[in-house]
């Protein structure tokens, strides 16, 4: 079973999020490229999961509940 996805880390630009290995970023180990892969945090900003189709039920997101945004 993967490990759950974080929504928000402490320090994301410590691990690359590839894989479900969660490698140190000097440390990988899947050969899943020459340089880490950004979470979507760093790229989108902290709301990144209530955007598109993740796939992710987040605290606080209605999408648990079978409502849509406003």
């Amino acid at each position: 079973m993967a490990k759950p996805f974080p929504i928000s880390p402490k320090h994301p630009e410590r691990i690359c999020w590839g894989c479900d290995r969660y490698c140190a970023s000097h440390a990988l180990a899947c050969g899943n490229g020459a340089d880490r892969t950004m979470h979507p945090a760093e790229m989108l900003g902290d709301d990144w999961y209530l955007h598109g189709d993740w796939g992710i039920v987040a605290p606080g997101n209605d999408a648990d509940k079978g409502e849509g945004p406003g």
